[in-house]
């Protein structure tokens, strides 16, 4: 009798046991429809849209780096000088790359129209392509590490990072490029504004290959 009553007891021990457990570590827990919804929306509005940051870093930075983009001309009569000197003068590199970056602003005469490229001769004794403005398909991180105006450390992670690159390029071949093609013919003065990366000086200073991120004819 002694015995069963141990039992029970300790059945009953048991039995409170888990469900004191059950209380601190519920294996599901009831919310309001409100409260999930609300959930929902934090959750949505923490991740992170590519579309919506371009659309604002594009008006109120991108286009205003021009102000302090390095002259085309200035660039290439240095480049022509002492094409040695430029990285030091005027490039900013990103982490331990040996490439560096240009931005560049200023006005050239279109004298070639390639599939993909169109060459603007910058100084006016020239008829030769000291600066090529890319019109094809984009790749790289030429304009999102060009202006030196977004920093990795500010971001969740890399594939954020590695986002805006994307939609840069997706930005620029809908709106810039379709303007550069139309404008592009042999003479036409335009106006640009756009990136360069540096990784071989001997092959990439002259012609300077610019992504642009504005163009106009002037």
């Amino acid at each position: 009798m002694i015995s069963r009553q141990k039992i029970w007891i300790s059945r009953f021990a048991v039995a409170i046991g888990i469900l004191v457990l059950l209380y601190l570590f519920p294996l599901f827990r009831v919310v309001s429809l409100d409260d999930a919804n609300e959930a929902s929306a934090k959750a949505s509005a923490a991740k992170f849209d590519p579309i919506v940051f371009v659309d604002q870093f594009w008006n109120d930075k991108l286009l205003a780096s021009k102000a302090n983009a390095v002259d085309a001309l200035e660039l290439v009569n240095e480049i022509q000088a002492n094409p040695g000197k430029v990285r030091q003068a005027r490039g900013r590199q990103v982490g331990l790359s040996q490439s560096y970056f240009l931005t560049v602003t200023g006005v050239g005469r279109v004298v070639s129209v390639e599939k993909n490229s169109v060459g603007l001769a910058i100084t006016d004794q020239s008829d030769e392509a000291e600066v090529v403005l890319e019109s094809g398909i984009l790749f790289g991180n030429t304009v999102r590490d060009g202006t030196g105006l977004l920093d990795v450390n500010e971001f969740q992670n890399t594939q954020d990072f590695n986002s805006i690159s994307t939609e840069l390029n997706r930005r620029i071949e809908a709106d810039v490029l379709p303007t550069l093609r139309d404008i592009a013919t042999s003479g036409t003065e335009i106006e640009f504004s756009g990136c360069a990366q540096v990784s071989d000086e001997a092959t990439d200073l002259n012609p300077l290959r610019v992504v642009p991120f504005f163009v106009e004819a002037k």
